[in-house]
Order: structure tokens, then sequence, then C-alpha cells
């Protein structure tokens, strides 16, 4: 049998303390320590237990380059070939090798993707959670972190501070102070039609392109975007829209449409919610807008690039804050998240973590009339203060 190393793998010793009530007996301080080490490689699913022999056999493959594997012992051999870190061609293991073609055929730069798939959640609620913690208030935070760091960075200078002249306000510094997230959506007020399409018209459309070399299409947004290549793609969870069915959708930027997709298994509220990672008061928003970059389109041109990812979370924060500046300027409140479960969102709406896993979520729609959940707004541009 000829084999290789798989694409792609990092490893981590990591310690787990548990609590020791025989060493605590004994006058110890009740604390056990476990090692191991730990494959990370972004083909597979989860991280893998691995042991020191494993590891050893492991680094004597080529991840390139097929090579026999005759003298690996037999229990070496069937275990990494069955957890997907060797790879062979051979029937019985075509699904790890398929794994491990599909990271290969992306350029993902390595460490990236290792990061990008670690970084994913699933059936996390980090509202319990930082509840349980006793860090969803200041004082809590202030109790288990103590103080943060200065809110502004002192630098020594190599002369005095230079003072700036401050301009009157216009239209826009009123619009920009006037962007503020929205933790409190009307649960019951539907969004406008002609609303929503500007909204989306605005954020994600095509207002232009250009086609350059052979065939290849360029698109021009209202936002920028790495190498112009907007990889990024908008799904759509929509709850209340007029007009619209409630339900899963794909927005098409050239065509400015949507393209229905399947129901997800839980009601759309729920779905939201597990969504979100249990923030339930960006769940209550009319629409959701996943943001899910397309990995081989920004790739094809930043091939194992260690900045290609950077620019891929620029473009959704780009995108994000297009979304606050329009919703806002329409009177309308908005949101972004991190914190999301990024599992259960590529699977309602069919897509692969490696190859167009989503980034964030964010949200729009009409505000409550009355404020429940703590707002950033200190000047009160938003919530009038009194």
């Amino acid at each position: 049998m000829n084999v290789r190393r798989c694409a792609c793998v990092f490893f981590e010793s990591r310690e787990t303390p548990r609590f020791d009530l025989v060493g605590l007996l004994a006058g110890g301080a009740g604390v056990a320590r476990t090692r191991c080490w730990l494959a990370l490689a972004p083909h597979l699913e989860q991280e893998v237990e691995v042991t020191e022999a494993e590891m050893a056999w492991l680094g004597r493959f080529s991840p390139q380059l097929w090579s026999a594997a005759d003298t690996v012992p037999e229990d070496v051999l069937s275990r990494l070939l069955e957890i997907g870190l060797l790879v062979s061609d051979e029937p019985p293991f075509a699904s790890q090798y398929a794994a491990d073609e599909r990271y290969r055929a992306l350029n993902w730069w390595p460490l990236a993707a290792v990061a990008h798939k670690a970084s994913c959640w699933s059936g996390v609620n980090s509202v319990a959670s930082m509840q349980r913690l006793g860090m969803d208030t200041v004082v809590g935070l202030l109790r288990t972190c103590g103080m943060p760091p200065p809110t502004v960075a002192e630098r020594a200078g190599c002369g005095p501070d230079i003072p700036l002249q401050r301009e009157a306000p216009d239209t826009l510094d009123a619009l920009l102070a006037r962007r503020t997230t929205c933790r409190n959506f009307d649960p019951e007020r539907v969004l406008e039609q002609a609303l929503f399409a500007r909204m989306l018209e605005r954020v994600f459309a095509a207002q232009d392109s250009m086609i350059a070399g052979d065939g290849v299409a360029f698109l021009k947004k209202h936002s920028p975007s790495g190498g112009g290549l907007h990889a990024t793609e908008a799904y759509l969870l929509v709850q209340r829209v007029q007009g619209i069915a409630p339900g899963l959708y794909h927005y098409r930027p050239v065509d400015h449409a949507l393209r229905p997709l399947p129901a997800p298994g839980l009601q759309l509220g729920e779905f939201a919610c597990n969504a979100l990672a249990g923030q339930h008061w960006f769940a209550q928003a009319p629409v959701l807008v996943v943001y899910a970059p397309r990995i081989a389109r920004s790739y094809w041109k930043y091939r194992n690039h260690p900045k290609a990812y950077r620019a891929l979370m620029l473009d959704v924060g780009h995108l994000s804050q297009t979304l606050y500046l329009s919703a806002t300027d329409l009177g309308l409140g908005a949101f972004v998240t991190a914190a999301i479960n990024e599992v259960e969102i590529e699977r309602a709406f069919g897509l692969q973590s490696l190859h167009d896993g989503p980034l964030a979520v964010g949200g729009f729609g009409w505000r409550a009339g009355q404020r429940e959940i703590a707002e950033f707004d200190p000047a009160g541009k938003v919530w009038p203060q009194g």
C-alpha cells in the first residue's frame, strides 16, 4: 500500500486539569493534570488524540509524495489511515482521501485553515455561559477578570502633543453618531418590502461590473473587497418582511433577487436563536444576514497566502459597516456578531466550513418602542435620555 501524509496537520500538547478528591484528602491541591497530544487537521471534523509513536511515524511521510507503508506497524498504520492523518487512494479509505483532496484544492494557508476550523462553534449558548460565569455585567467582569487595560494606549512621545481642530458636524457626522447596535427589535412589526430591497441593493448588490482577461468578471459594490473579488455571499433568514415568505434565501447580487432554499429542521425563531448562540435579542430581527466568504474565490488569487484570511475578515467588516449605515439612514436598527454556531448555520444553508463557512451574522429591522435590553447610546442619539 502507498500512502502520504495529509496536507496539513499541527500538533498540540494539551494539559487538562480535573478535580482530584483523593489528592485533596491526602493533603494535596486537589487538582490532577493530564496531558495528551492532539492532532489539529482542518480536513477533519474534529481534533484527534494521537500517541507519540503515531506522531513519529506520521512525520516520516511526505504530504506530497506517495511511498510504501510496509515498515509501519500494522496497528499504527490502521489507525492513522482510519482517522485520516495518513491517506491512501485504496477504496477502504476513499472518504479520508476525498476530504484531504478537497482541502488541497482550496489553497488555504495552513495556519489560517486550522484557526478557522478550530474556532467554529456547535451547540454553544454564549449567553447562558456568560451568565453562569457571572460575566454578563461589568461588575461580574471586574470581579472575574480584574481591571481591563486602559481605554486609550499611552506612548512616550518625542515632543509635545499637537492639538487638532474640530469641525462643525455635518449630515454624515449626524448619521455616524446615530449608528448604534440594536438589541431591541420590534418582535411584531413587519419590515416593508421596499426597505428590505433597498437595504440589500445598497449593501450587497453589484452596482456595476467589468470583464477582464478571458471573460473573468469583477463586480463593483458599495464596499471594498480584497483583490476586488467580492467573495462574501449573503444568505438570509427572513422572518417578517412584507410579501416575502418566511424562510431561508440566497441573495443574488447581479440579478438583485432572492433564491429560496429548503427550510431548516427547526422553527425559524428557534433556529435563529441557535444560530446566534443564544443571543435572543438579535434573533428577533426581521432579517438575519449570514456573511459567508467563498474561500475558492479569494484563494484563486491569494493561494496559500498568509494575508488572504485577514482580507476576508476585512470584507465582512466592510459589508457589516455598510449595512449599519444604510439601516441607520433608513431609520432601522442593525447588528453584527461573530458569536455564532457555524456548524448549525452550515447545515441549514448547505455550506461547508472550509469552502464557504460563515464568519459572522448581521441583521436589521424596526426597533422596538421601548428599550428593555441595554444599548450603548451614551449621547442619547437613538434613545433620548430623561
